[in-house]
C-alpha cells in the first residue's frame, strides 16, 4: 500500500465523516488540557500502531508481487519446454 494512497484514504474518511472527525479532536483538544501526559500518550500510541500498520502492508505487498513473478517465469518455462 502506497503512502499517498493511505493518505487519500484518511482524507476522504475526514471529508465524508466530519462529525465523527470533529468530535475525535474536540477529545483530543480536551484530553490536552486535563490530561496532557495521557493525550500524548495515546497520540503516540496511535502514531506506533499506524507505523505498524504501514509496515505490515508494505511487507504484504512485496511479497505478492514476488508472488507473482514467480508465478510468470514458472509459466515462460512451462510455455519453452513445449
Amino acid at each position: 500500500m502506497e503512502f499517498s494512497r493511505f493518505m487519500a484514504g484518511i482524507v476522504s474518511l475526514a471529508q465524508n465523516h466530519i462529525v465523527i472527525v470533529i468530535l475525535i479532536v474536540l477529545g483530543l483538544v480536551f484530553l490536552m488540557i486535563r490530561k496532557p501526559k495521557l493525550a500524548f500518550s495515546l497520540l503516540a500510541l496511535g502514531l506506533i500502531l499506524v507505523g505498524l500498520f504501514y509496515l505490515i502492508m508494505n511487507m504484504a505487498g512485496s511479497g505478492g508481487e514476488k508472488k507473482s513473478k514467480l508465478i510468470e517465469e514458472k509459466e515462460e518455462q512451462v510455455d519453452t519446454n513445449r
